[in-house]
């Protein structure tokens, strides 16, 4: 059974960090993409990053510079450091784990960011 379960999120003021994880099993984590993905209310959901097997991550304009994704293969997790957060940020934020056609999703974990 191939299960992706989002923790970290929270509550965070303007200005703050998150550190998002994504522990996975029931897959083959070291060849999978693994990415991180967004969605507000009212909108659809975003390509946040993502990292492949062989560690090139690839990053949504808008969080250049203020995230960094990254992975353990020897835990089967994927993370999502979040710096500088802004209020513009607040979403649900979901695992995803891609190889070939197989994709994965996690429940999604939210964020909010707001004084």
């Amino acid at each position: 059974q191939v299960q992706l379960v989002e923790s970290g999120g929270g509550l965070v003021q303007p200005g703050g960090s998150l550190r998002l994880s994504c522990a996975t099993s029931g897959i083959s984590f070291g060849v999978y993409v693994m990415g991180w993905y967004r969605q507000a209310p009212g909108e659809q959901r975003e390509l946040v990053a993502t990292i492949t097997s062989n560690l090139i991550t690839n990053y949504a304009d808008s969080v250049k510079g203020r995230f960094t994704i990254s992975r353990d293969n020897a835990k089967n997790t994927v993370y999502l450091q979040m710096n500088s957060l802004k209020p513009e940020d607040t979403a649900v934020y979901y695992c995803n784990g891609k190889f070939f056609t197989r994709t994965h999703w996690g429940q999604g974990t939210q964020v909010t960011v707001s004084s």
